[in-house]
């Protein structure tokens, strides 16, 4: 796959080199309750995963982009989950390591990247999002690029001790 190019960033498939930029995201306990991890990674294990991340979506039903700046700069990822061409549809996610790169228009440039490629080369006609009902900046942020809110799953996610609701945002190609 080529790279996927906006204004400010562009999308990549993962490389090796990408090992130390993973083995920190991964084991970053402050974005373990939106990624669903419940304990660290090895480097090992994360090796692994990206001598497999070539594989075809058809195959592992998942995407997995890097998200850079302009300047080759790694901030982030940005997945296509649960992709089910049969009906369509695949899930989206996205997180920004480091806090000070966010809110500053990365996230909506990726994200409309991303559905553009969904919805022209994999022949998509949804993506759905699964956001922490507390997570203002993802509700904000899926909103902003024409998800709309279609349900709220009570109690979803057990985490730090509670229970917390998550909501499902929808986007279907007009």
């Amino acid at each position: 796959m080529e790279k996927l190019k906006g204004a400010h960033i562009y999308l990549r498939a993962l490389e090796p080199n990408d090992l130390e930029f993973l083995y920190q995201l991964e084991n970053n306990p402050g974005i373990w309750e939106i990624s669903g991890t419940i304990t660290p990674f090895s480097k090992h294990v994360l090796r692994q995963y990206l001598e497999n991340a070539h594989r075809d979506i058809y195959d592992v039903k998942q995407l997995r982009l890097a998200i850079c700046m302009n300047d080759g700069t790694l901030i982030g990822l940005i997945d296509l989950f649960d992709f089910d061409p049969k009906n369509h549809r695949a899930g989206i996610g996205i997180v920004v390591l480091e806090p000070l790169k966010r809110n500053k228009g990365v996230g909506s440039e990726a994200i409309a990247l991303l559905i553009d490629y969904s919805f022209s080369a994999l022949d998509l006609r949804q993506l759905f999002a699964n956001v922490g009902a507390d997570n203002e900046a993802s509700i904000y942020l899926f909103k902003k690029m024409g998800f709309r809110e279609v349900g709220i799953k009570k109690d979803w996610i057990f985490y730090n001790g509670t229970y917390k609701d998550e909501i499902l945002f929808q986007k279907i190609r007009d």
